[in-house]
């Protein structure tokens, strides 16, 4: 890449700002979707299991993120091997709690500074999202992990295919239940501007990436495009809990 193409050295003491909210959806009896968002942690936790286990599994799960030091309100120093032990501690406290009956997702990102440069530090476990929009392209990070990705993967299916899938709720990686309890990380330079979305799938089961794409870039304010993305989620049909958290950065 030439000098003139590179993009700008972001600079540590990146300021952001989010809106976040959730709805049970117009089908469900209980919410079971659960969500952390206070800098540097911003993640939803999407319960499975019914009868209110879902919900406790969520809970756990950004309860103990929110209560690991290396997480704290303002510590922007984790990395992956530090995040991973913190969504560890929480596969373990979600089994104790509901003896492996219940699960949850988790998407989202740490917003992280190591030597001088600001990351956002995105981490996935099940088939919540995380989204960035960025210098005018909006592409998800994340990496689904369910049945229908692995077809999509092989071949079998397309993209398209995936959204109406009667499997398409299946969840091939989770916490507090099955055996695979590690999380994708991925380490993103922030560029100023950025614009991170993390939702569980009771939204993207609603609206295209195209229609996240339409409110994201019009919406100036984060909370004034929660509130659009969970309305517009609600008028295609709700048929799930709603979550979603827009996280803004700016550097100096």
């Amino acid at each position: 890449m030439s000098p003139q193409s590179a993009a700008p050295t972001p600079k540590p003491g990146v300021t952001v700002t989010c809106g976040y909210g959730t709805d049970r959806g117009l089908s469900r009896e209980l919410n079971e979707d659960s969500l952390i968002a206070v800098d540097p942690v911003f993640a939803v936790a999407d319960g499975m299991g019914g009868h209110e286990a879902g919900e406790i599994a969520s809970a756990l799960c950004v309860q103990t993120l929110g209560t690991m030091s290396q997480l704290a309100a303002g510590v922007r120093s984790a990395t992956a091997v530090v995040v991973q032990k913190c969504i560890l501690a929480a596969d373990s406290e979600i089994r104790k709690a509901t003896g492996g009956r219940a699960g949850t997702t988790l998407s989202g990102v740490v917003v992280a500074e190591h030597m001088g440069v600001a990351y956002w530090l995105v981490m996935n476990i099940g088939d919540s999202r995380t989204y960035r929009l960025s210098g005018g392209e909006f592409r998800q990070i994340s990496v689904d992990h369910s049945e229908v990705q692995e077809l999509v993967e092989a071949g079998r299916i397309t993209r398209e295919e995936a959204t109406v899938h009667p499997r398409r709720h299946v969840v091939t990686r989770g916490l507090g239940t099955g055996g695979e309890n590690e999380a994708d990380f991925w380490l993103l330079p922030i560029q100023d501007g950025d614009r991170i979305l993390v939702c569980s799938d009771g939204l993207t089961g609603e609206l295209s990436d195209e229609h996240m794409f339409r409110i994201l870039s019009t919406m100036e304010k984060p909370q004034d495009a929660v509130d659009a993305l969970i309305k517009e989620a609600l008028l295609s049909g709700g048929r799930d809990n709603v979550t979603a958290i827009v996280v803004d950065a700016r550097t100096p």
